[in-house]
């Protein structure tokens, strides 16, 4: 597996097999994530898409004293996602719906219950709960300072746990 520094340099120099490879390592999570924020399927294909090509066409943005190529990738991305939401939006547009992240019920209610959030909220945990990112790593992909991640991830979970209390009849 090829470090951070040389699949940026692959892209620099027009390597397709550097891209090919750090798409199909990728393009999976990039997606998942993607759906969540704008909540469609075709969309979010659309905006991996976009960030792909961004970074393919302008592999200098990246630096890596700064953080990895994968939260590099995934702040492309999250740019990409608000500026097609601010397109898209329509007021009888409803919240993006949430894939559960487990089968059955209990998934269905988590569903729910994250469907109940803002789309940066939602997409925020799951890039910290799920993905695993660190803050730092949260920080890069959202340019914010780490301390704001913090309070976002802790308002976050807040609205979520004050939705699932408020549906409590539910669970």
């Amino acid at each position: 597996m090829l470090t951070d520094r040389e699949l940026w340099d692959g892209l620099c120099q027009g390597n397709v097999e550097s891209f090919e490879g750090f798409y199909r390592s990728q393009v999976g999570r990039l997606r998942s994530f993607l759906r969540l924020y704008v909540g469609n399927a075709q969309a979010a294909e659309d905006v991996a898409h976009e960030a792909f090509m961004q970074l393919w066409k302008h592999p200098n943005g990246f630096n890596p004293a700064r953080s990895t190529l994968k939260s590099y990738l995934f702040g492309i991305a999250r740019k990409r996602a608000a500026d097609w939401w601010r397109h898209h939006r329509s007021p009888e547009v409803e919240a993006p719906p949430v894939q559960a992240a487990s089968q059955g019920e209990a998934g269905m209610l988590v569903e729910d219950a994250l469907a109940q959030l803002e789309p940066e909220l939602r997409s925020l945990l799951w890039l910290r709960e799920v993905e695993g990112y660190s803050y730092a790593e949260l920080a890069e992909i959202l340019g914010t300072p780490i301390g704001t991640v913090k309070s976002r991830l802790f308002a976050a979970r807040e609205r979520l746990r004050k939705v699932w209390k408020g549906n409590a009849t539910q669970f």
